[in-house]
């Protein structure tokens, strides 16, 4: 308790010297003055006085002015009052903790604004250079040379100590103020980090349900426009299809700004992700779409983990997209290894060579690479030499990253 009211008190005067610099200073060089004085008319029983006390006022007096400039230069303030000191001393003051005022004083600022090599050399010559004064004083003769010496160096010790915890005590405390700045940096850094991976998170499976529904609804569109007059049963099936994919969308539409309305404390379940399992269906929405879409799978299909079958689902899905977007052909080929623990998925097309490098420049190519990174996977894409375009993709059955990220 009496540690925690003292450190208070520390903390009240430390604040009100950093508001009013000179105005705490001056009432300490006052206070000092005061006491360096008082302690030049103290002697021994017995002893007489030196004849003038004028000098050791004088000399007192421009010791604690010299403290006034303590905060900008501490070395030059301990000599002086060092100088000061041992001259009073010399002329045969009687050396007690009242006369060393200024001096205690100089050296515990000293202690507390300066570093360790300064403080030995400073701090134990002035020491020592007291102590001889000490020593050798005309008021200390009826004292032993072990008391004239013991008790200078004590009371000298005294303020470096003190000086030296509280400059520890403020190095601590800006150490732990910087940490927390820190801390508190990081954690802000974080949280921005963690709001664009859910931004793009968000960004990409937007686009993979709306750009996909809406690529096939157009390209469905534009073939029931086609053969409206040459081929009317196709035709309705096509429209028929059309119905089919805008519902889809707007189911999947539906479902993921739900997910982004939901709170926490909302329980109401969630639709699965979708999987290769749905494949068929991408495939079927694909042919009405004018895209014949050939599959097939090489080695032994092995169970994948949710978030590697919803990537493996929505890159073949952009690529497909891509393909009813810019090839100018009528066929696509979706290949499936299953080699060892990976899966490598090839989609190409057999397009021109000229119209195969368009995709390249928007965001599902970019979308892809970034969905099979997140799984530990790694994607190419570009123009094939024969024509068309192709992306190679080989995912991990395990994702190889800490999170399974789904979507």
């Amino acid at each position: 308790m009496t540690t925690s009211m003292e450190r208070r008190y520390a903390d009240r005067l430390e604040d009100l010297s950093g508001r009013h610099p000179f105005l705490v200073d001056l009432a300490l060089v006052l206070a000092l003055m005061g006491s360096a004085t008082l302690g030049a008319s103290l002697t021994l029983p017995g002893a007489a006085p030196p004849d003038d006390d004028k000098v050791a006022v004088a000399l007192m007096g421009v010791s604690c002015l010299a403290l006034l400039k303590h905060r900008t230069h501490p070395r030059a303030t301990v000599v002086i009052n060092a100088v000061c000191a041992t001259i009073v001393i010399a002329e045969g003051y009687l050396l007690t903790p009242l006369l060393l005022g200024p001096v205690m004083a100089s050296l515990y600022w000293l202690a507390t604004l300066t570093e360790r090599p300064t403080i030995r050399v400073y701090g134990f010559t002035t020491m020592g250079v007291l102590t001889v004064a000490a020593a050798f004083s005309d008021s200390m003769d009826h004292v032993s040379l072990i008391l004239r010496t013991v008790g200078p160096v004590f009371w000298l010790l005294l303020p470096l100590a003190a000086g030296t915890m509280t400059r520890l005590r403020r190095a601590y405390l800006e150490a732990t103020q910087a940490r927390a700045e820190h801390a508190e940096r990081t954690r802000e850094e974080e949280a921005r980090l963690r709001v664009t991976e859910e931004r793009m998170r968000i960004a990409r499976e937007l686009h993979d349900v709306v750009a996909h529904h809406l690529a096939l609804a157009n390209a469905q569109a534009g073939t029931a426009e086609h053969l409206a007059l040459a081929n009317p049963r196709q035709t309705r099936q096509i429209l028929h299809d059309l119905t089919g994919t805008t519902s889809s969308a707007l189911r999947e539409l539906k479902a993921t700004l739900g997910l982004l309305r939901q709170t926490d404390d909302e329980g109401a379940p969630l639709e699965p992700a979708p999987g290769l399992a749905r494949l068929p269906e991408l495939v079927s929405s694909c042919a009405s779409a004018g895209i014949t879409v050939t599959v097939a799978t090489e080695g032994e299909p092995q169970p994948l983990s949710p978030g590697v079958d919803l990537t493996a689902f929505r890159i073949v899905q952009e690529a497909l997209i891509n393909v009813t977007k810019h090839a100018a052909t009528q066929a696509a080929h979706v290949r499936f290894v299953y080699d060892g623990p990976r899966l490598l998925i090839t989609v190409t097309d057999e397009g021109p060579p000229t119209a195969a490098a368009e995709p390249s420049k928007g965001f599902g190519v970019m979308g892809m690479r970034e969905r099979a990174h997140s799984v530990g996977g790694e994607l190419r894409a570009g123009p094939r030499p024969g024509g068309g375009f192709e992306v190679r993709t080989a995912l991990p059955l395990q994702p190889s990253v800490s999170g399974d990220e789904v979507g």
